[in-house]
């Protein structure tokens, strides 16, 4: 015993004079034995928020993912559809159908337009016609309505929609849009990447975290595995960079590509909303303008073709404002759907959308009309001076 003792203290003091006379040689054995690198994020921490940690693995996706504003779950966009009540206006709406293209009889009393008798006058034949009405009667299966002159004319009443964009509180971190045709979401871009089976309704609003170009279209990431292709979705890319010439921090950006409008007010996004702008060849004209004129109701009516097939009369246009000569951004009951080129220049936009742009907007506040894609003509020379 005694024995052991003098090895196990002799031992000691053999590892004592190591350390005494060599510390920095077992300050680094020591050191070199306990650093094993750097850790791993955790999944829920990310590297751009200072975190002391590797972002590698689960997090280096999350990190990845929550930079496109995609988080998981989804951060829910910062807005709200605007009261409901902005897409009642006092008056009907009815379209006139004729075959041929006929003068459309005009009748100072009911039994006069049953009768086909005594017409006072005729709105003259077109494409497109629209009368607003006061009032209507159905009599032998046929619709007559009053308009507001207390005339009759045989007309079809119409429903317009009812669609309205999104009021935000605050900026949303990413981009987003609207489905403007039902749309089978894939799990990935492209053709090759099989649906999801989720089947998304015209009109939805959805996030837009990233976009990529395969198979000759543009594919637009709306989900953390769901993809919806360019043609069924139409994005507002959100830029709170004032164009340049606007002074007053307020403007209207018209985007023709995706046909978008976002309203923004001290460089936050504030609204934004689809619209129908002018179809080939009556593009709507790209540039900087000024709201020079706002009238709630506005009858609007012309032709571009020589024959004048094209005429259209349009009465009580709601919530009109000129900003390029001819060319306003107003309702347009006549559209069932918005998110496609359709006008003769103008700016449709729902009834809805129209009188809240009318209600927040001045004259003298910018219009900002532009084509990312390139595809719209920019020579003024092109342009006459526009219509519906």
């Amino acid at each position: 015993m005694r024995k052991f003792t003098i090895i196990l203290g002799s031992a000691l003091a053999l590892l004592g004079w190591a350390l005494f006379v060599h510390p920095a040689v077992a300050q680094s054995d020591a050191q070199t034995e306990n650093f094993m690198g750097d850790s791993l994020c955790l999944p829920e921490a990310f590297a751009q928020n200072g975190n002391d940690c590797l972002s590698a693995g689960p997090s280096q996706t999350l990190t990845k993912l929550d930079q496109q504003g995609l988080s998981i779950p989804p951060r829910p966009l910062p807005a709200a559809r605007p009261d409901a009540s902005l897409t009642v206006v006092d008056l009907g709406f009815a379209r006139i159908n004729l075959e041929d293209y006929e003068p459309a009889p005009v009748y100072a009393t009911l039994s006069d337009a049953v009768a086909q008798a005594n017409p006072v006058r005729s709105l003259d034949p077109g494409f497109i016609r629209y009368v607003s009405y006061v009032n209507w009667q159905e009599v032998d299966g046929k619709t007559f309505v009053q308009m507001s002159t207390g005339e009759w004319v045989r007309a079809g009443r119409a429903r317009y929609s009812g669609f309205q964009g999104l009021e935000f509180r605050s900026t949303p971190r990413n981009n987003f849009g609207w489905i403007i045709d039902q749309a089978a979401v894939r799990s990935g871009p492209g053709y090759a990447s099989p649906e999801t089976g989720s089947v998304l309704l015209r009109e939805s609003a959805v996030q837009v975290y990233d976009v990529v170009e395969l198979d000759g279209t543009k594919w637009y990431r709306i989900g953390l595995n769901d993809w919806v292709e360019r043609r069924f979705i139409r994005m507002v890319n959100v830029n709170t960079t004032p164009p340049q010439g606007v002074d007053n921090g307020r403007w209207i950006e018209v985007n023709l590509y995706e046909q978008t409008l976002s309203v923004y007010e001290n460089n936050q996004l504030r609204f934004a909303t689809l619209i129908t702008s002018g179809q080939d060849p009556f593009f709507t004209q790209p540039g900087i303008f000024q709201i020079y004129k706002k009238l709630e109701r506005e009858t609007m009516s012309g032709a571009f073709e020589a024959d004048r097939s094209d005429y259209y009369y349009l009465q009580d246009v709601p919530w009109t404002m000129y900003y390029d000569q001819a060319r306003a951004l107003h309702g347009a009951y006549w559209r069932a759907w918005f998110g496609y080129p359709g006008s003769h220049g103008c700016v449709n936009l729902s009834i809805g959308d129209a009188r809240y742009l009318f209600d927040w907007a001045r004259e003298g506040d910018w219009v900002y009309v532009w084509d990312p894609s390139g595809q719209t003509p920019t020579d003024p020379n092109f342009y006459g001076s526009g219509g519906a």
